[in-house]
């Protein structure tokens, strides 16, 4: 153990990165600065995306020696795994996580902590598999799905049996494989025991958070609930918990954080991240499909319980808000539809609402890491204020 939390014990050494080289000739993924610039905050800083995805691939070439251990095929499925995690994704979770730490005074032996935090793209890759899978999504980023992509492999290879329970069945086990790496990735990290106890409780939160919030999803499209505080709720627990908010009390519980800072950051987390589930909402309806890499208004035909949709369920003026109804749950939907219910939605007024929400929610976050709100914020180690400044903006003014 160093004095910073760093752990001197290493953890499994990767095999060979999958599509990369060796990031500094050796094998151990599990310690502070494996290659250059892992241990140096500023390398790390002039391109975190990059550097999360460089650890990903380092722990993901790591694991497949294990995987062919058990079959040949079996590691070419955790290869699907494996490039559907490294190929796509804005690293969101880590770089909150990151800022997280940064925040409360995180400055050394960063390595450690970029592993740990990298960890939490692949909870993201589990339930986005796992979410496409429960949606019957046909595309992500412009790709087949994993169960559709292994469904047609299925009809390719002329195999027995029913090709859309294959592709499924493929797609749970590898959404499992994801969480349970993404446990592995988290504790061979090379944090001190120390350091990951303090983690611990905010990493269990969440996983228990992200799955009840799936679970209010998939119960949201089946019950009679469908009011706007419902929707809310939904956004709260399915995507704002785990994408902004638990990830920045992961980074500043791994640094140590105060009360004050963590009660900052998670104020900041909660309101910023359900503005960036509410423009996902709106992207869904109004996205460009060539940006946002999804059919326009797959939303609408998936019958998510949105926002916009909860709001229109409940305004008085029914023949426009039937307008939208029709088109919900509709998988057979076409574009002049999508456009009809685009139209409502706008003449009802609930995308200008949403959009009220997201300003205010937004405003709400910055408030509470600069002390705007009438309370006295904590104060974050710099450069996190402009950063996370900088990221709520980037949250919440996407396209995709």
């Amino acid at each position: 153990m160093t004095a910073s939390g760093a752990s001197t014990t290493v953890g499994t050494g990767p095999a060979e990165p999958i599509g990369t080289a060796p990031l500094d000739g050796s094998r151990d993924g599990a310690r502070d600065g494996v290659a250059a610039g892992r241990g140096d905050l500023a390398a790390i800083e002039a391109d975190l995306p990059a550097a999360v995805t460089a650890e990903l691939a380092d722990y993901l070439a790591g694991r497949r020696k294990g995987t062919l251990d058990v079959a040949e095929e079996f590691a070419e499925a955790t290869d699907d795994l494996a490039r559907f995690v490294l190929e796509g994704g804005k690293r969101l979770r880590p770089t909150f996580g990151w800022w997280g730490w940064r925040a409360a005074g995180g400055v050394e032996h960063p390595g450690p902590v970029l592993r740990a935090l990298s960890a939490l793209e692949l909870i993201q890759g589990c339930a986005l598999v796992h979410d496409d899978l429960i949606d019957d999504s046909a595309t992500r980023r412009g790709q087949p799905t994993v169960h559709a992509r292994w469904a047609s492999r299925h009809i390719e290879a002329a195999w027995a049996g029913d090709p859309t329970r294959f592709g499924a069945a493929v797609a749970i086990l590898l959404g499992d494989v994801a969480l349970a790496w993404a446990d592995d990735m988290l504790h061979e990290s090379g944090l001190d025991p120390a350091v990951l106890a303090r983690g611990r409780p905010v990493w269990q939160a969440m996983r228990t958070e992200v799955l009840g919030g799936q679970f209010l999803d998939v119960r949201g499209h089946a019950s009679s609930d469908s009011s706007p505080e419902a929707a809310l709720r939904i956004s709260r627990y399915k995507t704002a918990a785990y994408t902004v908010e638990r990830p920045l009390h992961l980074g500043a519980a791994l640094a140590g954080a105060d009360e004050a800072t963590v009660r900052a950051l998670r104020h900041y987390g909660r309101d910023l991240g359900i503005a960036f589930q509410l423009r996902d909402d709106v992207l869904g309806v109004f996205g460009d499909p060539a940006v946002t890499g999804k059919p326009a208004g797959d939303d609408l035909r998936e019958g998510k319980l949105t926002l916009l949709v909860a709001l229109a369920r409940a305004h008085p003026d029914r023949e426009t808000a039937a307008v939208v109804e029709r088109a919900v749950g509709d998988p057979d939907l076409d574009t002049d539809a999508v456009a009809a219910a685009r139209e409502a939605l706008v003449a009802l007024g609930v995308v200008d609402d949403v959009e009220r929400r997201i300003t205010e929610l937004t405003a709400s976050a910055l408030d509470a890491v600069r002390g705007s709100d009438g309370t006295d914020a904590p104060a974050l180690a710099p450069p996190a204020p402009e950063r996370l400044a900088d990221l709520a903006v980037a949250a919440t003014r996407r396209v995709r």
